[in-house]
């Protein structure tokens, strides 16, 4: 995506540039955080930064973590609210709010987090927002915090994509942005998973991507770690 901010709640109420859900939406956790948590790599204390429906969010709370989600969409935050009051997970609260601005977290977030996760939201910023976002999420970030970002490697899309692309990332891009202000322990290549919607057999040999054994696209990524000194 170029640094115009796109109209994310209109996305949300899929009238946007995508028919029906956004496809980051695929029911469940991105698979390469999935194996964070399997792992035991994620604190009690988790802010999903920039949750959307909060598949992540959801799913760690059904864990025993406390959770707390932020999104600028109104959309999203309500039907992840919902979401959670239907299913009885009372240790998982969305706030509506721009993340760059930490002015705009809710009440006693400063250093409260030992677990902050970016599942996809660092591509969707635009590149001036990048420097307060990081910022931001340090102020509310416990001593000691890890910091986990799944994001899109350059190439990830091709050149002609233009509404709506994503600011994909090289390895040094990202490394600089984000070691500005937390010390970085990995980067490494990973994927991220998008629902594409049926995908004719006649197509296959064509995509520009490779698909999972449930036929999501698997696109090329990064998984950054970090923690807070």
């Amino acid at each position: 995506m170029s640094s115009e901010v796109m109209d994310w709640d209109s996305v949300y109420r899929q009238q946007g540039i995508f028919e029906g859900p956004p496809p980051w939406n695929i029911g469940e956790p991105q698979p390469e955080l999935a194996a964070l948590i399997a792992e035991g790599r994620i604190g009690r204390e988790v802010l999903d930064a920039g949750c959307g429906v909060a598949e992540l969010s959801l799913a760690l709370a059904e864990q025993g973590y406390t959770v707390v989600g932020i999104d600028l969409s109104p959309t999203a935050v309500a039907d992840a609210g919902q979401a959670a009051q239907d299913r009885g997970l009372r240790n998982a609260s969305f706030f509506q709010a721009d993340i760059t601005s930490f002015d705009q977290y809710p009440p006693g977030s400063e250093g409260r987090f030992n677990t902050i996760i970016d599942s996809t939201l660092f591509h969707s910023l635009p590149v001036e927002g990048r420097d307060g976002y990081l910022r931001s999420i340090h102020r509310a970030a416990a001593p000691g915090a890890h910091y986990y970002v799944l994001v899109f490697a350059k190439g990830a899309f091709p050149p002609e994509a233009a509404e709506g692309k994503p600011n994909e990332v090289d390895e040094d891009e990202l490394r600089a942005v984000v070691g500005k202000y937390w010390e970085i322990d990995e980067v490494r290549p990973a994927f991220i998973h998008a629902s594409m919607g049926p995908i004719p057999d006649e197509a296959l040999e064509t995509l520009p991507f490779d698909l999972d054994e449930q036929r999501r696209a698997k696109m090329p990524a990064f998984l950054l770690s970090a923690h807070k000194t």
